[in-house]
C-alpha cells in the first residue's frame, strides 16, 4: 500500500504463492481496497497456472492486478490439459528441452566474463548454452540417481534399494513425495524452484531414463540452461551473477509466457493515442 501510494501507480500486479489467497497479509489488502488507502481501486485475483500460459511447467501463483484507471482483467487461459477449441495443449518438458544435447558440461566450465553493475564486478553476461553445465556427483548419488524412473521419486528409492536411503529417510518413511525425482518427457515439469540443481530438493533428475539400458540413461539434475527454458525464458536471454545467484534468478521469476500474458492484460487499461509510443494511426507499439 505505501508503495503504490508514495509512486503514485495507475495500475499494480501483485505475484505470490497460490497459498497468499488465503493469508492475513491478503486480507488486509482486501480492506485497504474495500475501505481503506487504496479504496480507488479495483483488483482482480485469482490463482494462476503457468501451464495454462503456455510454460512447460505445472506453477500456481496468486495474481493481483489492481487499476484505479478502469476494471482489470486476469488473463485469459491459452492452454490446457488436453487442448480445446481455442486452446493449445499444455507444453512438455520436451517440448521446452528440444534440441538441448544430453550431455552436459564440467561445472567449472563458465567462461571467466566479467561486468560491472553499480561499483560491483560480477560474472557474466552468459549465454543459455554457457549455463548447460553439469555438477560432480559422488558415486553413492549416482547409484541413486539411477533407481529413480520418470515420475518416480524416494519412495522408489526405498522401495528398490532401501541399502542407498540416507539416515533421514530411512528412519521418516512417509513425508515428502517429489524429493529425489526425476521429470517425464510428457508433461509439464513441476514448479522450478531455486535450488532446481539439488535433487533431494524437488523432481529435477533428467528425464531420460532406461530400466535395462543404462547407457541410455541421463543420470543428472538438470542444468541452468534447462531450468531456464522450462521456465520460459527465451534462448537469446543473457544471464549475469554466480552459478546461486543466476539459480535463484530463474527459481524466483514469474516464467515469461505469463508474464507476458499479465501484461497484455495492463496494457488493456491504459488507452492507446496518437504519439509517443503509439503510431500516425494510434496503434500501441510493443
Amino acid at each position: 500500500t505505501r508503495i503504490v501510494q508514495a509512486s503514485g501507480a495507475k495500475v499494480f500486479v501483485i505475484e505470490n504463492v497460490d497459498r497468499f489467497m488465503k493469508s492475513g497479509e491478503f486480507e488486509l489488502l482486501k480492506h485497504e481496497v474495500e475501505s481503506g488507502a487504496l479504496s480507488d481501486f479495483e483488483i482482480a485475483v485469482g490463482v494462476l497456472d503457468a501451464a495454462d500460459y503456455g510454460v512447460a511447467q505445472r506453477r500456481k501463483r496468486t495474481i493481483i492486478i489492481g487499476s484505479r484507471i478502469g476494471r482489470p482483467s486476469l488473463p485469459v487461459p491459452t492452454h490446457a490439459k488436453e487442448g480445446a477449441l481455442f486452446e493449445a495443449p499444455w507444453q512438455t518438458v520436451r517440448d521446452a528441452l528440444k534440441g538441448v544435447r544430453r550431455k552436459a558440461k564440467a561445472p567449472d566450465s563458465l567462461p571467466a566474463t566479467k561486468s560491472e553493475f553499480f561499483g560491483r564486478k560480477i560474472g557474466g553476461p552468459y549465454s543459455m548454452s554457457e549455463l548447460h553445465f553439469g555438477r560432480n556427483p559422488t558415486q553413492l548419488s549416482l547409484d541413486r540417481y539411477r533407481v529413480i524412473p520418470p515420475g518416480g521419486g524416494r519412495h522408489d528409492l526405498a522401495r528398490e534399494r532401501p541399502d542407498l536411503l540416507p539416515p533421514c529417510w530411512r528412519n521418516k518413511p512417509e513425508g515428502t513425495v517429489d524429493v529425489m525425482g526425476r521429470l517425464q518427457w510428457s508433461k509439464p515439469s513441476v514448479t522450478i524452484r531455486t535450488e532446481f540443481f539439488k535433487p533431494e530438493k524437488g523432481r529435477y533428475l533428467h528425464p531420460e531414463w532406461s530400466a535395462t539400458a543404462l547407457e541410455r540413461s541421463v543420470d543428472r539434475v538438470i542444468t541452468h540452461r534447462e531450468a531456464a527454458l522450462i521456465q520460459g525464458f527465451p534462448q537469446h536471454f543473457r544471464w549475469c551473477g554466480s552459478k546461486s545467484e543466476i539459480a535463484r534468478q530463474i527459481g524466483n521469476a514469474v516464467p515469461p509466457p505469463l508474464a507476458h500474458a499479465i501484461a497484455d492484460e495492463v496494457a488493456k487499461l491504459f488507452p492507446v493515442t496518437a504519439g509517443a509510443g503509439s503510431d500516425a494511426q494510434g496503434r500501441r507499439i510493443a
